[in-house]
């Protein structure tokens, strides 16, 4: 049975993922016996809590105890199955729709669950074994993780030398870093104000996706505290967006070269990315010094753990960074403290920094379709690739690592690959230009509709960002 995408596994509760299933799917874990203890957590949802039990009675139909911990973000589950050599599991859909919930899992190490162990699971699932009464395992309450995690983040990001006490916003897309982010903040010395802050599983005010297109829809009101910089989470907080009040949404590549340099200036190494980053990265990484490499989305925690954690010092995706010195885990928290300290100390709003560390901000293009009906996505995208080979100029590479990313000489590319967690194509485009960036976007666009209507279908949904 194929549970998992591009990173953990996310359905629509209860149609796809039923109880009956996740139950299941805690047995099949159970049985991996990586770890006689599992600590679960929790996002908004409104079946969250459901299917924290529901899993966690799985575990324990394997002899397996199972700490419950509640609402938390799902870098806490990744921090304490470190800490206490556990399986870590979150209960989230992270930013999908409401109606979706899934399962990310964690090792004993602290790293995601690799494709091999994914693979297990999926051939475990359908043959569930009991333990007999007297093995069951048990269930207790964990208090106190949060301010474990919360403490330990701190410690690691070190004093802080504030220059001034900056207005920062904070948006927790009505998630589960609701807390832990607006203390981080202020503990660094930022004053946070919140936006969507209540828990709440609807998310009654902007979708947990922390898009562009979303995210500058609320720009007026963001800016009215005048921050030097504006966060916004996805539903579990292992990813955040960055906003300048004046120019909107920054570009994730442009972030994460940031965190590159900063990481490169204290120790050379490798840096591993996903394969829809852009030339930014390269050029930063470059300059200061390091070696950069591409690997498949959702999971550049797994070519860190290929290649071991004391051999790369960042890892990362838009939205999603890796420290290994911190731990193997995505974490959208720990971006909200190393930029908040960054403000904090600098005396200066993030945009500006940016600049001044000559990041460069290249014209780009991120979008994503929903074909109807969904039968026609495979053979959409198949022949879209077979067109693209040609359409936009001789590329000088093609990776075909995840999708299909072409490679021009001018440094514009173009990725086309299908979503792994959403019935979507997904389409990602740099250039060095706005007009070489026009042509690639609208040439795509048209061949891709042109398809849809060849095979009976329509475009029911196009977003950015």
């Amino acid at each position: 049975m194929k549970l998992f995408g591009t990173a953990g596994i996310r359905m629509k509760y209860p149609s796809e993922l039923t109880p009956e299933l996740v139950v299941r799917i805690g047995n099949a874990v159970g049985r991996l016996g990586l770890s006689r203890k599992a600590y679960v957590v929790h996002d908004t949802r409104t079946t969250s809590q459901l299917i924290s039990f529901l899993v966690s009675t799985g575990l324990m139909t394997t002899s397996v105890d199972v700490f419950y911990a509640g609402l938390a973000p799902t870098p806490v589950a990744g921090f304490i199955a470190l800490k206490e050599k556990a399986v870590g599991i979150s209960v989230t859909a992270s930013h999908n729709p409401p109606e979706y919930n899934g399962l990310k899992f964690y090792d004993p190490n602290g790293f995601e669950f690799t494709r091999d162990l994914e693979v297990k699971i999926e051939e475990l699932v359908d043959q569930p074994l009991y333990r007999e009464w007297s093995e069951t395992g048990r269930l207790w309450r964990s208090e106190n993780i949060v301010d474990d995690y919360y403490n330990s983040l701190l410690g690691y990001i070190g004093e802080v030398r504030a220059q001034w006490q900056p207005n920062i916003v904070i948006d927790c897309a009505n998630g589960a870093a609701y807390q832990l982010s607006p203390s981080v903040i202020r503990k660094l010395g930022g004053k946070p104000y919140t936006f969507n802050c209540n828990p709440d599983g609807f998310f009654p005010i902007r979708p947990p996706e922390p898009r562009k297109d979303v995210l500058e829809e609320l720009l007026g009101v963001y800016k009215t505290v005048n921050p030097a910089v504006i966060f916004a989470h996805d539903g579990d907080a292992d990813r955040v967006a960055v906003l300048d009040p004046v120019e909107g949404f920054i570009r994730q590549d442009r972030i994460l070269a940031f965190y590159a340099k900063k990481i490169l200036e204290e120790k050379k190494g490798h840096v591993v990315v996903s394969i829809d980053t852009g030339y930014v990265v390269d050029e930063v990484v470059e300059r200061a010094g390091g070696t950069l490499e591409r690997y498949v989305l959702g999971k550049t925690h797994e070519r860190l753990k290929e290649l071991g954690v004391n051999n790369v010092v960042m890892a990362g995706e838009p939205w999603k960074l890796i420290y290994p010195s911190w731990g193997p885990w995505v974490d959208g928290i720990l971006q909200v403290a190393i930029i908040t300290k960054a403000v904090v100390e600098s005396g200066k709003p993030f945009s500006k920094i940016l600049r001044e560390e000559e990041i460069p901000d290249y014209p780009w293009d991120r979008r994503s379709y929903i074909l109807e009906p969904e039968s026609i996505r495979d053979i959409v995208y198949s022949e879209l690739i077979q067109e693209l080979h040609s359409a936009l100029g001789d590329p000088v590479r093609v990776i075909d690592i995840d999708g299909y990313r072409f490679e021009y000489k001018d440094y514009s590319w173009i990725l086309v690959r299908k979503s792994g967690t959403e019935p979507k194509i997904r389409v990602y485009a740099e250039a060095r230009t706005k007009q070489r960036l026009d042509e690639i976007t609208s040439k795509t666009e048209s061949i891709l509709f042109k398809l849809t209507k060849k095979h009976g279908g329509r475009i029911v949904e196009k977003t950015i960002g």
